[in-house]
């Protein structure tokens, strides 16, 4: 048995932004099912819920060197499903409206990292490991290193770093160095804190970590080259001797489309009960009723990375076709304005939903036929496990985890749980869509590959299994 602590930026069920989230808060029960001790640390944010925030234990306060200040930390901690949590308090840096995006967020992070280790000395877990999780800890490796190596309880710390999405780095000016960290400039070299001129913190979880990971085989090869490294190639290859690609699960307990509490009708391989769903969308949203009518949906952020210039550039032809779309997304303001006067011109055939509602995500999971993902890149991807598992097809552009978890038809065989594409080209979206759209009126064929695609296992058992053997490495 390890013991593990995660250091997260956020975690379900307290807060969640996006993947991370949800990685930070299912991987802990994976992991406690294998037999280790695990447990979380993350900020203790004003938007957590009341019910959690009302039930947090007092643990231990102290103070925690900024450079030359000393600030107060508090920790208190809450056990959910059998996970043991541990909230960092300084209402100064979490008590605010918004989670990310603030002036100081430099500071706000470095306090957090360092929190953390200073926390150590308070509380009576004892971790082997600390698993940091992108650039808002990645700062905790080289703490580690330069303040308490050499000090107890720390000696023997290792640390993992994992990367969930390398776009987003923690860049800022070289003030922060001496400032906010307490370093000299011998710490802005290109081999350590220095980017362009600035200090990115993503690089100090890559150069000081004992191992490096991310979520998904392909994207561990991708990101050594500068299309996906995001100007971080060159130091992801000096450092691929301690990076592996684990792909991430999907908690099989919270999304279960036999059990979803958002959905009306439950189903497990039914096509005819999952077509009940479908027709009760489609009555709520304002499109033509009808089972047999193609559902596509799509549950993204509206950004360039998930593809919507794609879709935008088919979107008028493709809505010729005998089909309807339903979006529900946020992001750029460019592409919520287009997809809205789109839909107003096809009201019966395209819906998009601004924001983000979760019934309503899980409602169109459960009731379309293909799902879209025409990603310019994507780490791993939470929306193509969640088709799987409620039997909509992925129509995906062949990178990262989409590469990894969908396996294109074959009409040869039979085989298959999905449609992808390899280009990053418009055209040939539309035509794997068209491609789709063929196979669903094979009623047959359309059957067996909605078999295979609940059939695939994509829940934690396995992926945890392999964060188990690297623990052990370690």
């Amino acid at each position: 048995m390890k013991k593990i602590l995660f250091v997260v930026s956020e975690a379900v069920p307290f807060l969640k932004t996006g993947g991370l989230g949800e990685v930070t808060g299912s991987l802990p029960k994976a992991l406690h099912e294998l037999g280790h001790d695990v447990r979380v640390i993350l900020p203790k944010y004003s938007q957590i819920s009341s019910t959690y925030l009302n039930n947090l234990r007092h643990k231990a306060n102290f103070t925690v060197p900024v450079t030359w200040r000393k600030l107060y930390c508090g920790i208190e901690y809450l056990e959910f499903d059998g996970i043991k949590f541990y909230f960092i308090d300084n209402e100064y840096y979490f008590k605010r409206d918004g989670v990310y995006g603030y002036y100081d967020e430099a500071e706000r992070f470095v306090f957090f990292c360092r929190a953390v280790l200073e926390g150590l000395a308070h509380l009576d877990f004892k971790p082997d490991i600390l698993h940091c999780h992108d650039w808002q800890s990645g700062l905790v490796p080289l703490l580690l290193a330069v303040y308490f190596k050499d000090k107890l309880p720390y000696r023997r710390l290792k640390t993992v770093f994992t990367i969930h999405n390398l776009k987003y780095q923690g860049i800022f000016t070289h003030w922060i160095l001496d400032n906010i960290l307490g370093l000299g400039n011998e710490y802005f070299t290109p081999e350590k804190l220095e980017h362009y001129g600035q200090v990115n913190l993503m690089k100090a979880g890559i150069v000081y970590c004992d191992r490096l990971t991310t979520v998904s085989r392909t994207y561990a090869q991708e990101i050594k080259y500068p299309f996906f490294g995001e100007g971080l190639d060159g130091l992801i290859r000096q450092h691929e001797g301690k990076l592996r690609g684990i792909l991430n699960g999907l908690d099989y307990e919270e999304y279960n489309p036999e059990t979803d509490r958002y959905l009306e009708i439950h189903y497990k391989d039914s096509l005819e009960q999952k077509s009940q769903n479908k027709l009760r969308l489609q009555a709520s949203l304002g499109l033509t009723v009808g089972k047999d009518i193609p559902m596509l949906g799509m549950v993204t952020r509206l950004t360039e990375q998930k593809g919507l210039d794609l879709l935008i550039h088919i979107l008028e032809e493709a809505l010729t076709l005998e089909l309807q779309l339903v979006i529900l997304g946020a992001g750029d303001q460019k592409y919520e304005s287009i997809l809205a006067q789109t839909a107003c011109r096809y009201p019966e055939k395209f819906k998009v939903k601004l924001g983000f509602d979760e019934g309503l995500a899980r409602r169109i999971y459960a009731s379309a036929d293909l799902f879209l993902m025409p990603s310019l890149f994507e780490p791993c991807g939470l929306s193509q496990l969640i088709a799987l598992r409620y039997g909509a097809l992925p129509v995906v552009r062949e990178t990262g985890g989409l590469k990894d978890t969908v396996l294109p038809y074959n009409h040869i065989t039979g085989e298959g749980n999905g449609f992808s594409f390899s280009n990053y080209n418009a055209h040939d979206f539309l035509f794997t869509i068209k491609r789709a759209l063929e196979v669903y009126h094979n009623k047959k064929a359309w059957a067996g590959l909605v078999q295979a695609a609940v059939n695939a296992n994509f829940s934690w058992r396995d992926s945890a299994g392999l964060y188990s053997q690297l623990y052990e490495e370690l």
